[in-house]
């Protein structure tokens, strides 16, 4: 990350904030208890012991200031409610570059990872402009303290903006802090990836081990290099038996993600694909019908098209759940929110500049005859 883009990082990641108060002469007990009532939206003045009985007079007296600088990790920029008991909000960074956090129902949070991303998917607003900064480990942290002010937050997923793999050292320091003083269940840390060795060395490896989402998208090489083109060079073949281990080191299964595009990926092909790559794995497949971006040439298959998909991998041994992007009728996902916010609010098929590179939905798509166009 170039200093272009730095401001004061100094509560920025974890690591930092602890560096502070040993510096105030706080204990690791003070510290935890601090990060604790932090990330869980509690008062520092909350529990049954008054902090004269055992904290430092310098990290006590400090304590104001440091619960400011801790809320000023963000600020709400917008609110967007839906009717599905999903919120989506848009959080100004102390540097004003902004992310997008999801206030999921049933006590989710969906947390974003980076500002931009530079894996580049396609079908995707986020990757539009590339990577701009990765966010700190506190500022992952902050967006669950954030949502935890509006709502219960048991489960945390990192399928925001951003590639978490290309930020492991803070996602990873995040999840830590999240899966011990945060009180979310370690199951209920969900890591998403497109795919990358890396993730498949340091999870293992973690005090903290999530579960694991892949964004699969396709079983076909040749494909995934055209929808994912900056992704790791790992075939569907290669992740799913990387995945495949994690998962039975972990004894959790993968969750591998789907974004059904019509005509692209929702093929009899496909499925094909899918039986023959999860077929006695230790998985679940998520489908995800498209959240229809403008300006991006794809289609959102018809709901019916997906369920007779998922039925058909659930017929076939594929445990298969079709899930719908939280916030559909908001606008709000891929980074939609954010485009809108720096372009004044207009319209995203104004406000954001036409891809020089679109895909070519064509050469994409692939022609079935009609006895194997339905599963």
């Amino acid at each position: 990350m170039h200093d272009s883009v730095l401001t004061d990082m100094t509560m920025s990641q974890i690591q930092f904030i602890r560096e502070r108060l040993r510096r105030l002469g706080a204990r690791p007990a003070h510290e935890q208890r601090i990060l604790r009532l932090w990330v869980q939206a509690k008062s520092q003045n909350s529990g049954r012991r008054p902090l004269e009985s055992f904290m430092p007079t310098a990290l006590r007296d400090e304590l104001p200031q440091l619960t400011a600088d801790l809320n000023g990790l963000l600020r709400l920029q917008s609110e967007h409610p839906a009717e599905d008991g999903s919120v989506r909000w848009l959080l100004a960074l102390q540097d004003g570059q902004t992310v997008e956090t999801v206030g999921l129902p049933r006590d989710g949070v969906c947390v974003s990872s980076q500002v931009g991303c530079a894996v580049g998917c396609v079908f995707c607003m986020t990757g539009r402009d590339g990577l701009i900064r990765q966010v700190g480990s506190a500022e992952i942290v902050a967006q669950v303290a954030f949502a935890r002010l509006h709502r219960p937050v048991k489960k945390v997923v990192f399928m925001g903006m951003g590639e978490p793999a290309h930020n492991l050292d803070n996602v990873m320091e995040a999840i830590d802090v999240l899966g011990t003083v945060g009180n979310i269940a370690h199951k209920s840390l969900v890591f998403s990836t497109v795919g990358d060795a890396r993730v498949f060395e340091r999870l293992p490896l973690g005090l903290v081990k999530p579960a694991l989402a892949v964004s699969l998208h396709t079983t076909r090489a040749d494909l995934r290099e055209q929808l994912l083109p900056r992704a790791p060079k790992m075939s569907p073949e290669e992740l799913v038996e990387a995945a495949e281990i994690y998962a039975r080191q972990t004894g959790y299964p993968i969750q591998y993600q789907w974004t059904l595009l019509k005509g692209v990926n929702d093929t009899a092909e496909e499925l094909d694909g899918i039986v023959r790559l999860l077929k006695g794995k230790y998985a679940l497949m998520n489908m995800i019908p498209y959240n229809a971006i403008d300006d991006l040439p794809f289609e959102r298959p018809s709901w019916e098209r997906a369920a007779e998909i998922a039925r058909s991998l659930h017929k076939r041994g594929i445990l298969t759940k079709l899930r719908n992007s939280a916030g559909q009728d908001v606008q709000g996902g891929c980074g939609q929110l954010r485009a809108r916010h720096f372009l004044g609010n207009k319209p995203l098929d104004m406000a954001v500049p036409k891809m020089t590179t679109a895909p070519n939905i064509s050469m994409l798509r692939v022609t079935t005859s009609p006895k194997n166009s339905t599963p």
